[in-house]
């Protein structure tokens, strides 16, 4: 299976061909360097995001406390994430990189106050 693949490593924005099926990768068409060609690689067989988002502060419906992942997280575990984001509410005060969910989903990795809020 073939993807085309922007690369977001540097400004060039290479436009990178990856063939390979859901285990290995054939063949990296179009990079400009050796770590478009990484990126393309990585992206073409696990795609992770780093996840941005807000939570629920509790007893205080108009505001919300900025968060994010602590690392790039799975793109497949997103959905399952923010379910548990959405349900998610945080007591004052925080401080910012303060873990508000640990090891989500199962990934080891961390949700992080992005903020202080006291």
């Amino acid at each position: 299976m073939k993807k085309e693949i922007i690369c977001t490593v540097c400004p060039r924005g290479c436009h990178i061909l990856v063939d390979g099926d859901e285990k290995s990768v054939f063949s990296v068409d179009g990079y400009g360097c050796k770590r478009g060609f990484e990126y393309a690689s990585a992206e073409y067989l696990s795609p992770v995001r780093i996840l941005t988002t807000t939570v629920k502060i509790f007893g205080i419906d108009s505001d919300l406390l900025p968060v994010r992942s602590a690392k790039p997280l799975p793109k497949n575990k997103l959905s399952e994430c923010m379910d548990i984001i959405k349900n998610t509410e945080v007591k004052l005060p925080v401080k910012r990189y303060d873990t508000i969910i640990s090891d989500i989903c199962g990934t080891g990795i961390d949700i992080v106050a992005t903020k202080d809020i006291g």
